[in-house]
């Protein structure tokens, strides 16, 4: 039962006993293929194995943190110009941007994405048309605006998705599915189960298809570093067959975290702009359904604070163990449960222990692993998941840091600092 006057006292007490494990800076290397340096030219050359189309073209862009995505956009659209096309581009986006039109404008503003930056209008609306339905029942929408347009193009990133497994996860396929199909259309696909939802994204994707109103999807493929390695355009009809391969590159790409178990793992921050989860779960191996699997065993998960691009979107936070009141200070609760209303997934947006600092966070932690050695826990820092080449870790992962070729020490063991209860310095 809670006391009439609840304080931290007697459990700053525990905590402040509990002996943080020191932990070395070390580098992982990486291998990746290299960035595209003219992501202008590589657009252009994309472009030859498709027909542009003519007319009014809606151009649909999502709003996952794609790397460079304005210029893939702009090169895009310059390209659809002198075809002779009018192009606009539409935010094909479910419950982002607070399900609000202006919301999802100003998050492909925020992202590059202007009528400024390019050179075409962006016309943004949560109206949707009902296209039909998928052999299993399930209804299909897409963006009003577009569906008036004569044609409709996509542009999205292939990576692996963080709720599920199938022959194509993110990308152009589950853009046409469910980004283009506004709230409305990505609550459809959701409800039709996380256990469906590998078969139901290609059954609706090819509804949309065969409305006639697809003329092809723009992809890019990341590196480790998060940047495009890779540019394809793909014709609509072939868009689930030519995306598969691309998907397993882009797996094959994906930084990871160099050790199986991990007792402790520390985000220094997370946010949509990082991953849809806030924290990649393939990375941090912590899934908001049973969909998916794979990455690290991790005993408990701590995240210390929200980036600024996420302007307060929290969700993902409720796969972690103990997140701190600064987080939970900055969480914009409607933006983040309107994820868990569009995605019927309420795991991610549950609020963890709340602790009052980084360091009362981490200790917290520490004392909910079952029978570690405090100093000797198996602890992991990193910055986001994004950021995977400078980690800190503990003394108890160096036997292991020594044995991989991969790894190697920066920085000697030393005690964890914190400033004021926060954890310093911010970044490796």
């Amino acid at each position: 039962m809670q006391t009439e006057n609840p304080v931290y006292e007697e459990i700053e007490g525990i905590l402040r006993a509990v002996e943080l494990p020191r932990v070395a800076l070390i580098e992982q290397r990486i291998d990746s293929p290299p960035a595209l340096t003219n992501i202008r030219e590589s657009v252009r050359e994309a472009l030859r194995a498709v027909d542009l189309p003519s007319g009014t073209v809606a151009v649909g862009v999502g709003s996952r943190g794609v790397a460079r995505i304005g210029e893939v956009v702009a090169a895009l659209v310059e390209a659809l110009k002198e075809s002779g096309a009018e192009p606009f581009v539409v935010p094909a986006m479910g419950s982002h941007g607070a399900s609000t039109a202006e919301g999802q404008a100003r998050v492909l503003a925020h992202l590059g994405v202007s009528e400024e930056s390019v050179g075409c209008p962006v016309r943004a609306t949560m109206e949707s048309v009902r296209l039909g339905e998928t052999p299993s029942g399930v209804s299909v929408y897409m963006d009003r605006n577009a569906y008036e347009a004569d044609s409709v193009v996509v542009v999205n990133r292939v990576k692996p998705h963080t709720a599920f497994r199938g022959k194509v996860e993110s990308g152009p396929t589950k853009m046409l599915a469910i980004g283009l199909g506004k709230q409305r259309g990505a609550h459809s696909i959701h409800s039709a189960g996380w256990e469906n939802i590998h078969r139901t994204i290609p059954e609706a994707a090819r509804v949309a298809v065969g409305s006639g109103k697809v003329a092809f999807g723009l992809a890019t493929v990341e590196n480790a570093d998060e940047e495009p390695c890779k540019i394809a355009a793909i014709p609509a009809h072939q868009l689930e067959e030519a995306e598969a391969p691309l998907l397993e590159e882009a797996k094959r790409n994906l930084a990871r975290l160099p050790f199986d178990e991990i007792d402790v793992l520390v985000v220094d921050e997370i946010g949509k702009n990082i991953s849809g989860d806030g924290a990649d779960p393939n990375v941090t191996g912590r899934y908001p359904t049973s969909a998916a699997s794979g990455g690290p065993c991790v005993e408990r998960m701590v995240y210390l604070g929200l980036t600024e691009e996420t302007g307060g979107n929290a969700n993902g936070l409720g796969m972690s163990d103990v997140v701190t009141e600064r987080l939970a200070g900055s969480m914009d609760r409607p933006a983040t449960y309107m994820n868990a209303l569009t995605s019927t997934t309420p795991a991610p947006v549950k609020t963890p222990m709340v602790m009052p600092t980084d360091e009362m966070a981490v200790a917290a932690a520490l004392t909910m692993c079952a029978g570690v050695d405090y100093p000797k826990a198996r602890l992991v820092r990193i910055e986001n998941t994004l950021k995977l080449r400078r980690i800190w870790v503990s003394e108890a992962l160096l036997e292991e840091v020594e044995r991989d070729e991969r790894l190697k020490v920066l920085e000697e063991p030393r005690a964890m600092r914190f400033e004021a209860g926060e954890i310093f310095p911010r970044s490796a």
